[in-house]
């Protein structure tokens, strides 16, 4: 496939204001994708790897405005391309607004793989972007550079638009995850299954009619939404309802080595529990970082602990095995088979009381002196529940099974201990228990749920008794004055709404909600810059617009109804905590819930 045919696709999806049609649109480019489908499937939600891979770029906004600056002529600057952007807002509007000389629109189409002309390829594109991410050392730079003026300098203005938005993984078109859901199920099981119903015509070549019409039935949905859950791999799903059909997406497990979303929680009390449910499956609640951790172990037997390859992945999906050697380690020795677990790693002093969720940070971001932080930062894993075991699929066996499976596979200590119990104030008593051993609070599961990967849903209910916090994405920030003036001092936060995103935590859809410049030491104040300046997209005078992907956790006394920033609201008092390295924009608190909060004060 032409890249110039994906870009005319992406940009109808853009202009398109309705969801189902939106759907329809790219169900229909899903079945004209041929062999380019897997990446196609990626490319419409700005990914170039599957969702469970950690690969990035490692292109920021900097990099990209140099390279259009390059490909648009001698006389463009990246102060130039800068300047476009404070006007246009995006980077992909100021590439369109170029004349890089490449092949145009939908004359090149001939080309197939390059064969018939210069026109760049879908498989091209993907080719150079994985290049590029596997660049590192010396001089990696130069060749991003190189190679991203390369395709810019072939590329027309609408392919150059979505070429520098799919470099930033924003591709801002109104295609979100439930979007390819449906539109794989539309496009491969809809026909398998189902000739036109009752009154619907046919098309003059005996197919049903295309227009944008949801005509995939819940098991439908549902095969594919299971697929997904378990693969992340948006790609491979396309492909394998395409030439498998429902048989091949119900055979799709859990891999070992390959990371899925951690279920989540939201709040609520333990009446809430046993009203909904009867009875609780009761565990503490760490201060910790969630993990999952991967084992891949001899099948059906013991195996050495020396033969066991073991990766463990945050809450993101970011593989950590390195930052985290000794939990690796630990999961060596004591795993006997192939399992995937989840679980909370825990910093501990010298007594083995929890620190603050800040010291484990400290490990999950460094890449250098790990040895050195290991002395520094000690840290425990907390299991608490087995996603696989010795082969064995454990997603829809209940809570309590697969805590049984957990505590069969790690020592005493490394699994969490779990309460079942109709009893509030059995459960009130455990609450104290965890608080007073430092933890933050307690976890109230339905003993008979699945595993849901990515959900949210009533089944995890979280209770802490301390102030709260929110989790925001900052989304600009302010240069300092005085002694901190080459650090970024003040800093934006919004919240994540669905407007105007893809669905991902990218694009337009956030909120703005406040600023925090207080709680940072001049050592934090460095480090946070450090990891900001990067992100920076457009500067005017001391203020800064940023790529939003970096996630504050953020206290607060009140959150106050007020017309200074776009969300309606503010906080008051605003003081920094940390920075979720754990957690991606998409995670980042919604409007929604700082509406709940609001009403709950």
């Amino acid at each position: 496939m032409q890249f110039a045919e994906f870009a005319a696709r992406a940009s109808e999806m853009e202009a398109e204001p309705a969801d189902l049609a939106t759907a329809a649109l790219v169900r229909d480019l899903f079945r004209e994708s041929g062999d380019e489908l897997d990446t196609v499937a990626r490319f419409v939600q700005g990914r170039v790897f599957p969702a469970w891979d950690s690969t990035t770029l490692d292109i920021g906004p900097r990099l990209l405005r140099e390279a259009v600056a390059r490909a648009a002529g001698p006389n463009v600057t990246a102060d130039d391309v800068e300047e476009r952007l404070a006007e246009e807002g995006e980077i992909g509007a100021v590439a369109a607004g170029y004349d890089f000389g490449g092949q145009r629109g939908l004359a090149a189409f001939g080309g197939g793989d390059g064969g018939g002309g210069d026109g760049l390829t879908v498989r091209e594109v993907d080719g150079t972007l994985r290049e590029l991410a596997a660049a590192t050392g010396s001089g990696s730079e130069d060749r991003k550079l190189s190679a991203l003026f390369g395709l810019f300098n072939r590329a027309s203005p609408e392919e150059a638009k979505f070429l520098a938005r799919l470099v930033l993984s924003e591709m801002r078109i109104g295609v979100g995850e439930g979007t390819v859901r449906d539109a794989i199920a539309e496009a491969f099981l809809v026909r398998e299954a189902d000739g036109p119903e009752d009154g619907e015509e046919e098309d003059e070549d005996g197919d049903e009619d295309d227009g944008p019409l949801t005509r995939a039935a819940a098991d439908h949905l549902a095969a594919v939404e299971r697929a997904l859950q378990v693969s992340n791999d948006y790609g491979m799903v396309a492909v394998t309802a395409r030439e498998e059909g429902l048989e091949g997406l119900e055979a799709v497990r859990l891999e070992v080595g390959r990371p899925v979303q951690a279920m989540l929680a939201q709040a609520g009390t333990a009446t809430d529990a046993l009203e909904e449910w009867g009875e609780a499956a009761v565990e503490r609640k760490f201060d910790g970082a969630r993990v999952q951790l991967h084992a891949d172990g001899e099948a059906g037997g013991k195996s050495d602990g020396d033969d066991i390859s073991v990766s463990v992945f945050s809450r993101n999906m970011d593989d950590v095995t390195d930052a985290l050697p000794e939990i690796a380690e630990f999961a060596a020795e004591h795993v006997d088979a192939p399992v995937i677990l989840d679980g909370e790693v825990v910093a501990v002093d010298d007594d083995g009381s929890p620190l603050p969720f800040q010291e484990v940070l400290r490990r999950f971001r460094r890449k250098h002196d790990v040895d050195r932080m290991r002395e520094e930062v000690r840290l425990e894993l907390h299991a608490f529940d087995c996603l696989h075991a010795d082969g064995e699929d454990l997603l829809d066996a209940p809570v309590t099974e697969r805590h049984a499976r957990l505590a069969e596979i790690l020592p005493e200590d490394a699994v969490s201990d779990l309460l079942v119990s109709n009893d509030e104030g059995e459960i009130a008593a455990f609450e104290e228990g965890s608080l007073a051993a430092g933890h933050e609070g307690i976890m109230l599961k339905n003993p008979d749920s699945t595993y849901s990967p990515g959900d949210r849903g009533k089944n995890w209910l979280k209770r802490k008794p301390d102030v709260e916090t929110v989790d925001l994405v900052v989304t600009g920030a302010e240069w300092g004055e005085g002694r901190r003036a080459n650090h970024l001092g003040t800093f934006l936060l919004s919240a994540r709404t669905d407007e105007g995103s893809d669905g991902q935590g990218n694009g337009d859809g956030y909120a703005t909600i406040g600023k925090v410049a207080t709680g940072i030491t001049d050592e934090e104040l460095a480090e946070l810059s450090e990891l900001l300046e990067p992100e920076i997209v457009a500067e005017d005078g001391q203020t800064v617009e940023l790529n939003p992907s970096v996630v504050f956790e953020v206290g607060y006394e009140e959150i106050q109804r007020s017309p200074t920033y776009s969300s309606g609201y503010a906080l008051r008092f605003p003081r920094f905590v940390a920075v979720r390295e754990d957690k991606a924009a998409a995670d980042a608190d919604s409007l929604e819930r700082i509406e709940r909060l609001v009403e709950s004060q």
